[in-house]
């Protein structure tokens, strides 16, 4: 029987058994599993109990699990069907949800699950309980088809991807790799197969604290005579201007060179946080911030950098420590005071995704897309997901997944007949990547 005629026989099978990954989906997302990092509810923090039912229904096909805390009772799941590992696939999806904001704004129940006008609500609909449901019913079908594949399957529901991926992080640390990973966040049906990298990077700029009412023995020209009052150094003043420099540097970067499946313009550097005042606390930040009679003598920036796929975070980082020293070149304080850099923020790190636009991966998903719908567009991922983590290891990696609104807003939904397309994509896919005996 050829591969092409099985496919069809699991079309056939996935589209009489449709309801089943709707059922799958609304029940995960009746489990609030509100990532307790951004809001600490014992009763919205059950990412353990998704990844019960997740257990359940995975053994049921036949996986071998494993499950293990990330962070105390946030376990992750890894299940396995055994194959060889030439042609090994990771099916990955993120079980954690943001929070639900404002419940006024929502017309429905957050985590009710409601399903009106072909459309299934709540929180971690589509991002991503509906990609992980589809990945499951898809294994699911080519199960009870009686199709054993050659290569060895792993499904991978990780927790914390929502505030940096440290569950798909660890799994890669524990050494949970394949040749190839599929990680189905929404994508509307196209093909991403490249993403930019992330760092996030704190700047400490260093000046001298001295009484404002002293301010004019800084800035204007005074006789350096005996009693002279050592004059202060605004941190705050010189944040402003690497700021600005800082601004250049990013659009002389995003004018320098693209990826030709990303926006132009999409490695762009936010200074999202900035914290200043006097005194360096061991936290790392001022310690006082509310005296603005107080020449500041610390100024912190919270950076979010982005790069491109085809650049290497070794690279991009010694790229910005050289703007860096430079720009200290410019002030006779800061040549001896030059700005500190911390990299890895929080943790937090994502390494690029650039998988080739040829790989066998990304032809199957394009192939098969295109035989039960339209043909999907190619293109790079313009925020970060775990495929970065995986790809960091040498994985080749690529998204693909379901439809939907309002993911981190309000009335979240997952558009239903994507459901159904997406796991008919992802179990040919499964088949065209691993192969069968």
């Amino acid at each position: 029987m050829s591969v092409d005629h099985v496919v069809q026989k699991l079309y056939s099978s996935i589209d009489k058994d449709r309801d089943w990954v709707t059922e799958l989906t609304r029940e995960l997302v009746r489990i609030p599993s509100v990532n307790p990092k951004f809001h600490a509810d014992a009763e919205q923090n059950r990412e353990a109990d998704v990844q019960k039912v997740l257990d359940r229904e995975l053994v049921a096909i036949g996986f071998s699990t494993e499950q293990w805390d990330v962070f105390p009772e946030r376990p992750n799941l890894v299940a396995d069907l055994p194959g060889s590992e030439e042609r090994s696939l990771i099916l990955c999806g993120h079980i954690d949800v943001v929070p639900v904001g404002d419940p006024a704004r929502w017309t429905v129940d957050p985590f009710g699950g409601d399903i009106k006008d072909g459309r299934l609500y709540g929180r971690g609909s589509i991002d991503m309980k509906g990609g992980v449901a589809a990945c499951v019913a898809a294994v699911r079908a080519i199960r009870k088809a009686g199709i054993e594949l050659d290569g060895r399957l792993s499904m991978h529901a990780v927790v914390d991807e929502e505030a940096g991926g440290f569950g798909a992080m660890d799994a890669v640390k524990r050494g949970k790799l394949a040749k190839a990973a599929l990680v189905a966040e929404p994508t509307w049906g196209d093909v991403l197969p490249a993403e930019g990298g992330l760092e996030w990077a704190r700047i400490t700029i260093r000046g001298r604290t001295a009484h404002s009412a002293w301010r004019y023995n800084e800035i204007y020209p005074q006789r350096q005579e005996p009693g002279r009052l050592e004059p202060g150094v605004n941190a705050i003043e010189i944040a402003a201007r690497f700021i600005e420099a800082l601004r250049q540097y990013e659009l002389d970067r995003t004018r320098a060179r693209s990826h030709p499946l990303l926006p132009l313009g999409m490695n762009t550097i936010n200074v999202g946080v900035m914290h200043a005042g006097a005194g360096l606390g061991v936290n790392g930040l001022p310690i006082t911030m509310t005296n603005p009679a107080i020449i500041p003598d610390i100024a912190v920036l919270d950076l979010d950098m982005k790069f491109l796929p085809m650049e290497t975070s070794a690279q991009y980082r010694k790229d910005f420590e050289a703007f860096v020293y430079h720009f200290a070149q410019t002030d006779a304080w800061l040549r001896e005071h030059p700005p500190m850099i911390e990299w890895e923020l929080g943790g937090l790190h994502f390494p690029p995704l650039n998988t080739s636009v040829d790989h066998p991966l990304v032809a199957s998903l394009v192939n098969r897309k295109t035989q039960i719908g339209r043909k999907p567009d190619i293109k790079g991922f313009v925020a970060v997901c775990d495929a970065a983590h995986y790809a960091g290891a040498g994985v080749d990696g690529v998204i693909f997944g379901p439809s939907g609104d309002g993911f981190h807003g309000d009335d979240e939904y997952v558009d239903i007949e994507s459901l159904v397309e997406t796991t008919k994509v992802v179990a040919a896919s499964i088949i065209d990547w691993c192969g069968v005996r």
